[in-house]
C-alpha cells in the first residue's frame, strides 16, 4: 500500500524508519534508499539529489502505517519501518499473483500503478514528475504519455459541455 499510495522505490521503502512519518503533518519523507550488498544491509543517499523529497499522505495510507507501526512491538523511531530485502517482497508479490490469478508484475510496477492512478484522476505531468522525482518532466512524458490517449474522448467531451 506505502508504494501504490506514494509512487516510492522498493529501496525507498525498505529504508523508511518511523521518523520519517509525520502524522501531524501527514508527511513522508524520503531521504535515504537500501540495498544489499555482500550480505549486508546498506542505507544508502537516494538515486539522485531530486529523490530527496517529502511526500503528502491520503488518510487511508496514513491510517494503516499509523496501526502497522502501533501493532511492531518494541519498534523505534531509527529503526527500519519494513525489516525485510527485496527477495522478500519479491517472494510476497509472487504469493499474491498466484494467489489471485493475475498477471504477474514486477515490484517495481507498482510505482507504475502509481502514475497510472494519478494519470486517471487528472493530475498533470508536472505534478506526477515531482511526485515520483523525474529529474525532467520528459521522463514522466517518455514513460506515461501512453496512458493519455485515452483522454482525448474526456476533452471532446468537455469541450461540448461548453457549447450547451
Amino acid at each position: 500500500m506505502t508504494m501504490y499510495y506514494t509512487g516510492i522505490r522498493e529501496g525507498e521503502l525498505l529504508a523508511l524508519k518511523p521518523a520519517d512519518i509525520d502524522f501531524e503533518k501527514d508527511t513522508l519523507t524520503i531521504n535515504k534508499s537500501y540495498q544489499r550488498l555482500g550480505g549486508k544491509d546498506i542505507i544508502t543517499t537516494p538515486k539522485t539529489p531530486k529523490s530527496n523529497r517529502v511526500i503528502m499522505l491520503p488518510e487511508v495510507l496514513k491510517t494503516v502505517l499509523h496501526n502497522y507501526m502501533e501493532k511492531s512491538y518494541g519498534l523505534q523511531p531509527d529503526d527500519r519501518l519494513f525489516p525485510y530485502n527485496r527477495s522478500f517482497l519479491y517472494r510476497e508479490m509472487q504469493i499474491g499473483i498466484e494467489a489471485s490469478g493475475v498477471k504477474r508484475i514486477r515490484v517495481h510496477d507498482i510505482r507504475h500503478s502509481h502514475a497510472s492512478l494519478l494519470v486517471e484522476l487528472g493530475f498533470s505531468l508536472l505534478l506526477i514528475a515531482e511526485r515520483l522525482e523525474h529529474e525532467r518532466v520528459q521522463t514522466t512524458m517518455d514513460t506515461y504519455s501512453h496512458l493519455y490517449s485515452n483522454k482525448q474522448v474526456e476533452v471532446a467531451n468537455q469541450l461540448d459541455k461548453l457549447a450547451i
